[in-house]
């Protein structure tokens, strides 16, 4: 008989186990990494997110003073001595725009003007350097800088369309429509209603200007020979000051003189 050998099997060996503490560190760094990369993503979104709300407010911002400036109110810079001692040089005063386009002009009324005939005459605009003018014209034509003035002028309306006006009565006076006018309420201490004598019917369309401060004023009377005959057209009425907002002691609103011409009657 053949003697019968027993069968024996390798037993495969067994699979390590997994290390319970190396795992933990495995995921928890996994886990760390992976909330850094959110939280930086977080970051940069919400860094992003203030950069277009900033953005945002500042054009919103620029906008709305453009409206303003061009609808509402426009500030401007008083570079001269005409309108004194309503106005001082270097006062920086509110112009509505609604007048005329919305509201009415009025005899008394302190305007703004576009040069309606070289006026002016041939002005130096200041200089800035190349950034600094880009940044002035900019921040002037969003209305955050006053106008310079320096192709405006600001007088006080005394004329409008169909008005006889002249100068002087018995007694010194400027008269409208026959009715003399006291106007010491507005002018210069020392000054006369006017120097210069003239006789004059305002057109349709046109108004006779004339500065506060009359001795150092070149207004309507200054160029009665120019070919708008010293007139000012409607259509160049920038709008009324109503304001002196700079310097701060200067504050004040200027409201129309309305009793100076209470009496005059229509055209």
């Amino acid at each position: 008989m053949t003697e019968s050998v027993p069968v024996t099997y390798e037993q495969p060996d067994p699979e390590p186990m997994p290390d319970a503490a190396g795992q933990s560190r495995a995921e928890r760094s996994e886990s760390e990494a992976r909330s850094e990369r959110i939280s930086r993503r977080r970051r940069r979104s919400a860094g992003l997110g203030l950069l277009r709300e900033t953005a945002i407010i500042v054009v919103s911002a620029l906008v709305l003073s453009w409206l303003i400036k061009t609808l509402l109110v426009q500030a401007f810079f008083i570079p001269s001595e005409s309108m004194e001692n309503t106005l001082d040089i270097g006062d920086r005063v509110m112009v509505s725009r609604l007048v005329p386009r919305v509201l009415d002009l009025h005899r008394g009324d302190i305007i703004v003007f576009k040069d309606p005939d070289h006026w002016l005459g041939e002005q130096t605009k200041p200089d800035y350097g190349s950034v600094g003018n880009i940044v002035a014209k900019g921040l002037t034509a969003v209305g955050l800088l006053p106008q310079d003035s320096g192709e405006h002028l600001i007088k006080r309306v005394i004329g409008l369309p169909g008005d006889h006006v002249t100068c002087c009565s018995a007694d010194g006076k400027v008269e409208v429509n026959g009715k003399p006018i006291t106007e010491t309420g507005y002018l210069k201490p020392g000054s006369l209603p006017s120097e210069t004598p003239f006789d004059v019917v305002v057109p349709n369309g046109m108004l006779w200007v004339m500065g506060d401060n009359r001795q150092q004023s070149a207004d309507s009377r200054a160029h009665l020979g120019s070919p708008g005959g010293g007139f000012v057209p409607e259509s160049d009425v920038v709008g009324t000051a109503f304001a002196t907002v700079w310097p701060f002691d200067r504050l004040t609103i200027h409201r129309n003189p309305g009793s100076v011409f209470a009496n005059v009657p229509a055209p």
